[in-house]
């Protein structure tokens, strides 16, 4: 979706220009690497904007210091801007402002406002893990292209994770341990943890516990409220909540 609208925009109006999407998922799920990866793929600089080094001890510093940051990002233009967790970075947003003065709820729309207005041609890739703590506002429509739910990584797409991470760290063809509900980050921890202890990856997986194991209500609650309102990353079309099955096997990976 990103490449496509990326790459049909070159030879188009401002009108037609592509805004940003907007990335919700349990952690570990590969938003990070998407953002990072999607400015090799199209020839852009890729700039991060992390809110919490906007934050300053002054009155009225924070405010300053994103307006300027974003006054950059359009400067850099053709760019892809990356705004990682803005759900920690802007909590404060959502609430009652006697945590920071109203601080969040201001850099908040100034981010909104730029979003909404900004001509310049930036592709904002934002990431969050829990929407529900910022404000309705921000996802609606024209401030991204859409909002895309990434569940947790298919068979299929764990295979691919487990052969770069196994040709990356330097492992054998060898017996895979059972990965159910494993995110992508566990598989490159597990690798990881066999390269630098050399013992096999089912040894190594006994020190692996996946995230939908030690927060399944959280990523079941993320899943129930993206059914419906979120795309599918996966497939074209809404993302609805069916569930991952588990299958207890274990299969050999080829690097």
């Amino acid at each position: 979706f990103c490449l496509r609208a990326m790459r049909r925009q070159r030879n188009q109006d401002s009108l037609l220009r592509p805004r940003g999407v907007l990335l919700l998922s349990p952690p570990g799920c590969g938003k990070s690497q998407f953002a990072k990866s999607l400015g090799n793929e199209t020839d852009r600089p890729t700039l991060t904007l992390d809110i919490g080094r906007l934050m300053g001890s002054l009155v009225g510093e924070s405010e300053r210091n994103v307006r300027q940051a974003l006054a950059i990002a359009d400067a850099m233009a053709p760019c892809v801007l990356f705004c990682d967790e803005l759900d920690k970075g802007l909590s404060g947003a959502a609430g009652n402002s006697s945590s920071d003065s109203g601080v969040s709820a201001r850099l908040f729309g100034s981010f909104l406002t730029w979003l909404s207005d900004h001509q310049s041609d930036v592709f904002v890739v934002a990431t969050a893990n829990d929407i529900s703590k910022l404000p309705p506002e921000f996802a609606r429509a024209e401030r991204f292209d859409g909002t895309f739910f990434v569940d947790l990584p298919n068979a299929s797409q764990r295979e691919s994770i487990w052969r770069i991470y196994c040709e990356q760290f330097g492992l054998e063809e060898q017996e895979q341990p059972v990965d159910d509900l494993w995110t992508g980050a566990e598989i490159r921890a597990c690798c990881r943890l066999a390269a630098l202890l050399d013992v096999p990856l089912v040894q190594a997986a006994q020190n692996i516990v996946p995230v939908a194991v030690t927060a399944s209500e959280s990523v079941e609650r993320l899943r129930n409220w993206a059914s419906g309102r979120c795309l599918s990353a996966d497939s074209a079309g809404i993302y609805a909540n069916g569930g991952n099955s588990v299958k207890k096997k274990r299969r050999k990976i080829t690097t």
